[in-house]
This record gives structure tokens, sequence and C-alpha cells, in this order.
């Protein structure tokens, strides 16, 4: 089990905390390959004061990208992994055995769960009900009851990790707490070589000094005030947003009235993040991590990719700079495919399947990036892809 949590330090005086904000994720983008939409999740939650999980399987950087954020943040942070056996004083603190003595049930909560702003919870869904009854109370009304007393607590944002969606239905309304369910899968193969280099890189860097802070969790704070004036909707971008919202419900995925009303704060986050004075079709892109179970992903893609390329079309300078795959590795990975896939040696049909997906991906991967360049490797890779279902 992990326990930390880290006062606040003096970070650099900033003049402008979206800058500052837009820095952090700029860094952690690129830290960790292919996670710049998750980045961008991460501060949109902490200036919207919602919580996140991050759904997958081990090693895939759930825990290290929330560490980086809070290392970039001059915020009090507590960390802690669940099981079914942690207990309540574990995250919010030993009983006050002096004030026992007096006739009074207290937690001693200095430097635990209740006095954090920045919160990771690891394997969130192990958590036994004891637990469970707290954190509801504490994620959703920044209360904590400690004894007799209910405590206001500072809380800015909690970010759980798990790798898979509860399955449990006593465990539904802890996960519904959770605005934003974002999945973190391992990487493409045409991502490898750029993730040993940069996972190398942070392998040798002198922790925890690596990372120092650009913002204050008072900085969080400001941004989150600074919302009200975009949460005054268009009409037009909230008859999308309405349309949008009773597609997926009519696909029979549950957005509650509650649920529906937070994501348009959301999108306001993701606005000022991106430094527009309204919400625009591009900041509904916080729709695509509203799921429930993973098969839905799919599903509210069709759904709102659509109306992201519509604006991405016309406002070409808006779309995100994504940390991907640049097009000599994908080059170069489709260079290695046709060498296994033109040996003299025939792959097996393991082997053969593992390269025609590879192939797929970088297809897909090539899609994304247009131009001639990339419009010529996919015509290689149709060829490819011809010659190997002929033969």
């Amino acid at each position: 089990m992990t326990e930390h949590l880290a006062q606040p330090g003096a970070a650099p005086a900033q003049d402008d905390p979206v800058a500052a904000l837009e820095r952090a994720v700029r860094r952690i983008g690129q830290r960790f390959l292919a996670k710049d939409e998750i980045a961008r999740l991460v501060a949109v939650s902490a200036i919207a004061g919602e919580h996140m999980v991050i759904i997958g399987p081990p090693g895939t950087a759930k825990s290290a990208l929330v560490r980086a954020f809070a290392r970039l943040c001059d915020a009090r942070y507590f960390e802690y992994l669940l099981t079914r056996f942690t207990e309540p004083n574990e995250l919010f603190g030993p009983v006050d055995m002096r004030a026992f003595r007096e006739g009074t049930y207290e937690r001693r909560t200095e430097s635990m769960l209740p006095e954090a702003e920045i919160v990771f919870l690891d394997e969130i869904f192990k958590a036994n009900s004891a637990i469970l009854n707290s954190l509801l109370t504490l994620l959703n009304e920044r209360r904590f009851n400690n004894g007799a007393r209910v405590v206001e607590v500072p809380l800015i944002s909690v970010f759980g990790a798990s790798n898979e969606v509860p399955s449990d239905d006593a465990l539904d309304a802890i996960y519904d707490r959770f605005l934003l369910r974002v999945h973190a899968d391992n990487l493409d193969s045409y991502h490898f070589h750029r993730l040993v280099e940069a996972g190398l890189a942070i392998e040798r860097e002198e922790a925890p000094g690596s990372l120092s802070p650009v913002l204050a969790a008072t900085d969080l704070r400001a941004l989150n005030a600074r919302l009200g004036p975009l949460l005054d909707v268009e009409p037009d971008l909230l008859n999308t947003y309405k349309g949008l919202v009773f597609q997926l419900r009519g696909e029979g995925i549950a957005i509650s009235d509650r649920r529906a009303v937070k994501l348009l704060k959301l999108a306001a986050a993701s606005a000022l993040l991106a430094g527009r004075e309204r919400i625009a079709e591009a900041d509904l892109f916080v729709l695509r991590h509203t799921w429930n179970h993973l098969d839905q992903r799919e599903i509210i893609a069709e759904a709102v990719d659509p109306v992201l390329e519509r604006y991405y079309a016309e406002h070409p300078d808006d779309r995100p700079v994504e940390g991907g795959a640049a097009l000599e590795d994908l080059a170069r990975e489709l260079g290695l495919i046709r060498q296994r896939l033109t040996a003299p040696d025939r792959p097996s049909d393991v082997q053969l399947f593992a390269q025609l997906k590879n192939l797929q991906d970088l297809r897909v991967a090539l899609a994304g990036h247009g131009g001639e360049t990339a419009a010529a490797l996919v015509t290689e890779i149709d060829r490819l892809l011809e010659a190997v279902f002929s033969s």
C-alpha cells in the first residue's frame, strides 16, 4: 500500500493560470506517449472540480500520469492503494485517543485525505463499504463527518484508477461519482520505439525533482471561479448537445439529468483551457468519456466524432496537438511489417493475424495524419493487404 500527502511548497508566481495549466498538460503529454487526451481530461476535471477514474490494464501509466499532474500542482496531495482490507483510519486518520478518553470520538485528519486538495485512489473499486460510505459524502458534498462534527474539506478533485469496470451493484453509487470515465490501454506496436525512448528517459531522471510545480491550488480555484460566464451556452450549441445526449440515451447509455448538466461544466472547463470565451462543439469531446461499460465507447464515438470533425474542419487551428506517432515512425513500422509478411518463411496463423491487426492500426493512425505522404503509405498498406489475401 502507498500513502503520500505532499504539502504545498512554493510554486512560481503565474500571471496567467490558464497558460500554466496548458504548460502542465504539455509536460504530461511529452512524458507519457499518446496520453495527450487523458492529460487534458485531468486538467479539465481539476478546473471543474469534478472527479475522474482511469480504467485499464496494469502498466498503462494510470498512476504515473496522475502523480505527474500532482507534482506540477502546488497542492496538498494524498494517494493510497486500496484493498478490501483497507481500514478507514488509513485514509481518514486514526482516532484521537486523547479526545476519546474525554468522551469524544474524532479522527486526527492531519496529512490525511480529508485535508488534501488533489487525491489519487488506486484500485478505488476494491474499497469496502465502511470506506465507500465516507467517500460518497466527501466526493459529492465536500464534507467529512468527523465524529459529531461535519467538516468542510478543501478537496478539488479525486482521481481513481482501476483495472476493470466495477460489476458489483454495491459499487454503482461510487462509480457514479466519477463524472469522467477514461480508458487507458497498452500502446500500438508503431509506438514501441518512442515508448522505450521516453520510458528510459524517465528512468534516468532524478525523481522527484524532475517535475516541479507550475501552478498552485489557488490557481485551480481561480479558474473554477471563471467558469460562470462560459456556462451561458449559445442556443445552437445547446441544441447540438441536447441531440447528442438524447441520441446516446436512445442507444441505451445512461446519462442522467444531473450528469448532463455537469458535463456542460466540464465542457466549459475545456473551453477555458483552450482559451475560448464560449463553449464550442470541440469541447463536447468530454462526452466520449461518459460510458458506463467499455463496449459503449464505440457507440459514443460514432455519435460524437462527426460533431468534432465538423468543427475542426471549419476551425483547423483549434485542433489539439496530439503527441501521436510521427510519420517516420509509422513508415518504419510499415517497413518492418512488410519484411515479416514477405519473408521466405511463411508466418504462422497467429503471427499473420497479429501483423494484419498492426496494419489496420497503422492505417487508422495514418488516416489521422492526412497529407500526401500519409496517403501514399495508406495506399502501400492496401497493396500489401491485397497481396497477402491473394497469396
